[in-house]
This record gives C-alpha cells, sequence and structure tokens, in this order.
C-alpha cells in the first residue's frame, strides 16, 4: 500500500513539474519588446535586458474549458478567469495591463497559449489573413449535426460551400426581407395589437423572437408564416412547419447536447418534441426540394432556398454542388444564427429613450413625409435608424469573440498605454479570439463608450474597429439580411410607437441616468405608447444573465462536443431562461 502511495505520489509530482515547465516554455515564448529598440546595434545584448512576459493572465485553467465556465463562475486570481469575462470586464482588462492585446497561459487540461486582440489593425491582418489565422473548425463539431456547413469549414471545403451560398444574399433577397418584414409588422399592428388599449410584453425578445421566425420562414425557406396560429398538420407530418421551425430554432443547444436516441426516448415532453421538430423540417424540407425540382414551370423566386438550390443545380462542376442534406445543414444554422441577432435587436428597445428616440422618429418622419411606409429603397436613407442600430450591435454584439488559430510562428503589432508601438510574438498554434467586447468599447476608437450615441455612426466612423459580423473574408455573409430586418422592424416600431420607462412608485425618486441603469441592470418593465392613440406596451429589459445566455453562450455551443456535461447543467441550473423563451405566445404563437 505505502509502495502504491509512494508511485502515485512521485507520479503526480512529475505530472506537476511537466505542467510547470510546459507552462514557463510557454510564457517565454511569447516575450515582446517595445520596436523603439528593435533598430539598436546592441539588439541581441538589449532585448536579453529589456525582453519581458508579454502581458496578461496565468491561470490554472483556460478561457474557454468546461470548469472555467460552469464550475469556476467567478474569478479566482492564478485559477480561472470566471466564466463570460469577455463580456463582463469588455475592455477593463486591456486598460489593467495598458496594452491592447494580452495574453493568457493555462496549465488545465493542456498548457495552451491564448491571445485576446482587441487592436483594431491587428484584428484586421488577422482576418484579412486566412492562411496564417484559420478558423479553429475543430471546436465547431457541435454545428455539423445539421450536416456540413460553411460556418464549420475551412481550406477548400468553405471555398466550395461560399462559391455557391455567397450569390443567394442578393438584393432581391434583400427586398424580400424588407417586405416581408413589414408586412409582419403591419400584421402585428393590425390584428394582434389592435383595439386593445394596454398590450403587455414582458421581455422585447417576445416580440422580435417571433418576427425573427417569421422572416426567416419567407424569406430564407420560402414559407410564410404569420401571427395567427396554424393549427392544421398537414396530411404525412405530426407537427405544423410553424412548430418544427420555432422548436428547431429554440432547441438548437439541445440538439447539440444530446444524441438522437436520448431525445427520442427520454422522459421528458420538451426532449421529445425537439427530436419530432427536427425530424418534421427534414421532412418539410425534403418535400420542399422535391417540389421545386420537379416543378414543370420554374417559378421565379428570392428566399434564401430557392437560390440556394437554383445555385447549387448551376454549378457544372459537381463537386461544388450542395447535397440536399448539406442544403438543409446550412439553412438550420443560417436560422439559429438569425435567432441569435434577433436576441440582439431586442436590446434597441432597451436604449431607446427619451431625446435618441425623439431624434429617431423625427428623422422616420422626415424621409417618409408622405406618412407611406418604408419602402426597401428608403433603406440608405434611413441614415438614424441604421445608427441605433449599429450602435446597439456595437453595445451589445451577437457574439463577444471570434476564435482564430495561428498556422505558424508570427506576430502581432500593437501600442501600449504609453504610445510604444509593442511587438507580440504569436507562436504556432496559439488560439487567438477577437475580443469583440473589447474593441466595441476601447476609448482609443469611441469616445465615451458606455453611452448609447447612434450619432457616432453619423460620420466617419472606425470601421475597423466595428466587427459584430466578424471581418475578412470569414466575415458573416447574411449581414445585409440582419441588417434589412432590424432596420425595418426599428422604422415601423419608433414609426407608430414611443417607448417610456414604466412608473413605478417605489422607483419614484430616481433621477433619469439612475433609471437608465437600473433597467439596464435589472428586470424592469418599459412602456412603449402608441403616439396617435396612447396604447401600452410593457416590455422587460435584458439582465445581465439574460444577456449572457441569448448573446454570448455562442461560445458554448461551438465548443458544445466537447462541454456535453456543461452544457447539461447550464440547462438545469438556469431553466427561467428557456422558461422565458417558452413565454413567446402572441396571439397563440407556437404553444409549448
Amino acid at each position: 500500500m505505502a509502495t502504491a502511495l509512494l508511485v502515485a505520489g512521485i507520479t503526480l509530482l512529475l505530472i506537476v513539474l511537466k505542467k510547470l515547465l510546459d507552462c514557463r516554455k510557454a510564457v517565454k515564448s511569447i516575450q515582446c519588446v517595445p520596436s523603439s529598440l528593435l533598430t539598436s546595434l546592441w539588439l541581441s545584448v538589449i532585448k536579453s535586458m529589456v525582453t519581458r512576459d508579454h502581458p496578461g493572465f496565468r491561470t490554472v485553467f483556460s478561457a474557454f474549458g468546461v470548469l472555467n465556465q460552469l464550475v469556476f463562475r467567478a474569478p479566482i486570481s492564478g485559477v480561472s478567469l470566471g466564466s463570460f469575462r469577455n463580456w463582463k470586464t469588455k475592455h477593463a482588462d486591456f486598460e489593467y495591463f495598458g496594452v491592447d492585446i494580452i495574453s493568457q497561459i493555462a496549465a488545465v487540461p493542456n498548457v495552451t497559449t491564448h491571445i485576446f486582440v482587441a487592436d483594431a489593425a491587428a484584428a484586421k491582418v488577422i482576418t484579412a489573413q486566412r492562411a496564417r489565422f484559420p478558423k479553429p473548425v475543430e471546436n465547431y463539431g457541435a454545428l455539423t449535426f445539421f450536416g456540413r456547413n460553411i460556418v464549420a469549414s475551412e481550406g477548400d471545403e468553405w471555398k466550395r460551400y461560399r462559391k455557391v451560398t455567397a450569390p443567394a444574399f442578393s438584393e432581391p433577397n434583400n427586398k424580400l426581407v424588407w417586405d416581408e418584414t413589414v408586412k409582419i409588422m403591419n400584421d402585428l399592428f393590425n390584428n394582434v395589437w389592435t383595439g386593445k388599449d394596454t398590450i403587455v410584453v414582458e421581455h422585447a425578445v417576445d416580440i422580435t423572437l417571433p418576427i425573427a421566425l417569421f422572416v426567416i420562414g419567407t424569406a430564407g425557406f420560402g414559407r410564410r408564416i404569420s401571427w395567427e396560429d396554424d393549427l392544421v398538420v398537414p396530411p404525412g407530418h405530426k407537427m405544423t412547419f410553424k412548430d418544427s421551425l420555432h422548436h428547431v430554432s429554440t432547441d438548437i443547444f439541445l440538439k447539440a447536447l444530446y444524441p438522437n436516441w436520448f431525445l427520442q426516448y427520454a422522459p421528458s415532453k420538451r426532449l421529445n418534441t425537439c427530436h419530432l421538430a427536427y425530424e418534421e423540417l427534414d421532412v418539410f424540407m425534403m418535400e420542399m426540394v422535391e417540389a421545386r425540382r420537379k416543378a414543370e414551370k420554374k417559378e421565379e423566386r428570392y428566399d434564401l432556398f430557392s437560390s440556394l438550390l437554383d445555385a447549387s443545380d448551376d454549378q457544372q462542376d459537381g463537386g461544388a454542388k450542395l447535397t440536399d442534406r448539406e442544403l438543409l445543414g446550412w439553412l438550420l444554422v443560417y436560422d439559429s444564427i438569425t435567432i441569435l441577432i434577433d436576441c440582439a435587436i431586442g436590446n434597441i428597445f432597451i436604449f431607446l429613450l427619451a431625446d435618441e428616440q425623439e431624434i429617431l422618429y423625427q428623422h422616420i418622419k422626415s424621409v417618409l413625409s408622405d406618412g407611406r411606409e418604408p419602402r426597401y429603397e428608403d433603406m440608405n436613407k434611413l441614415t438614424q435608424s441604421t445608427a441605433v442600430f449599429y450602435e446597439t450591435l456595437r453595445m451589445y454584439p451577437p457574439v463577444n469573440g471570434v476564435p482564430k488559430v495561428s498556422a505558424e510562428d508570427t506576430t502581432l503589432v500593437t501600442q501600449n498605454s504609453a504610445g510604444e508601438t509593442i511587438i507580440v510574438p504569436v507562436p504556432q498554434g496559439a488560439h487567438i479570439t477577437l475580443h469583440i467586447a473589447g474593441m466595441h468599447y476601447n476609448p482609443r476608437y469611441w469616445e465615451d463608450p458606455t453611452t448609447f450615441k447612434p450619432a457616432r455612426f453619423l460620420a466617419d466612423w472606425p470601421r475597423d474597429a466595428f466587427l459584430p459580423f466578424s471581418g475578412g473574408a470569414r466575415a458573416c455573409l447574411g449581414r445585409r439580411f440582419f441588417e434589412t430586418e432590424g432596420i425595418a422592424i426599428l422604422t415601423m416600431l419608433v414609426s407608430k410607437f414611443k417607448i417610456e420607462v414604466k412608473d413605478e412608485p417605489e422607483f419614484a425618486a430616481e433621477t433619469f441616468e439612475e433609471k437608465k441603469a437600473r433597467i439596464l441592470r435589472g428586470r424592469q418593465g418599459l412602456t412603449l405608447t402608441n403616439i396617435p392613440s396612447f396604447n401600452n406596451l410593457s416590455l422587460q429589459s435584458l439582465n445581465e444573465q439574460t444577456i449572457a445566455v441569448y448573446h454570448l453562450d455562442i461560445t458554448l455551443l461551438l465548443f458544445a462536443s466537447s462541454c456535453f456535461r456543461g452544457f447539461k447543467t447550464r440547462a438545469s441550473t438556469s431553466p427561467h431562461i428557456y422558461n422565458r423563451i417558452k413565454r413567446v405566445r402572441m396571439a397563440g404563437w407556437a404553444k409549448l
């Protein structure tokens, strides 16, 4: 027994020693030197004297490991950075270390070097040079359960997908997105909210989520969905298209977590429904593919599904065509990303208070001076709507980090707080994160970054420091799609409703700034007041935990293959998040 313990102790000691040596090697690999010294004739001597470890964190656990996200929720110095640190600290970590590129060396599970980038120039280099900084597709395995797709691909496979899918995002498709969004909003105003003095909506996402699904239904899949109940299940199906699309969109995390057999046979109605929804949508999609390929007369359609199908069939190179399974996988992943973007759109309602809302309203009225509804051709004129939309995405980006990996030993260039140019060594295999929140709150690019100022987007603004859709060749293909939908929603709503904070007696003594801070921090209500008839619409704001789940759990989703238990724990400990989505019941919408 004593011998066994001795052997175990020695083994453990050797493992710890190996970790320490590997960590020290990793730290030395990112030692940096101010570029002002690089021209010295005594470079080798000077470097040995002034070279220092690049600023950053030295921790036991990796920033994106399972334990870091789920066990060590709060940061522990030298142990863990805590969960969702990118969002919680924004640019604060970079300010603390005095430089816009910082590092993390972690020992567990493997010794890893991580580089966080909040420097716009460095980010531009990374996004522009795909060969040097490819996407770590191994982290995107969770997104391939639909089928192979452009999001989870790189290299020649990515080029193949882009060749087929890029043409689908055309001006006719964007116009379809705008027209359908306007129709959906009018249907909401005229058929759902009509004749009501007070309209209560618990959460802004309760509006934007169904709108997102309706738009993706028409502009994405070519199937119009309305606010009215769709109770007739088509022959040969067990669920309507509307319900299947809803469950697929909102339960993507369950599909990423559990195998099909578990979803099908688990003693849980929700899991069973999730399994059925994916099966049903698969059948719907295959029926649509077959029907459109067999149609004697080809109807000109501009939804993404039809455009992708036509583009794939038109490829002369058989290897470039999308299989039916790839087509389905691409659309479903795109649908899920759409939900993330539209949850971000819900934040607009939180910021549109007082003066900014009045400025936007007057701007909309000046563009639509004859009282008509906005048209797609008006979009470029609606500069204030665009500015509000962009400022919301700056402050609440759909994702807070874009992962890359270094394919070779290289360097990045940044500046420290003293204005010195710093050369940052990046070893081969280092994990790189474009720190979107850090960049969006970087005072080098954005004056007073914590304040909602749409006007900053009306003049010259730092485009390289604005990455809600990533950047470079791998930037989101659907950016114009999302912008069109978001600006149409915002313009339609603000042209007819006024948003104001709901008065509550217990907060009567608050100043406006105190009230705004409380709303953005807590769960209090907002009120939308219809301008001509003063109808009330109560909205509930996004608190920090809700924002984290809606906007930042994309990181967990991407690592779902290695974080199975983590997702399960997250879901079980945050049931109210799923309950919020389940409360999307406007006019009979897909009751769960």
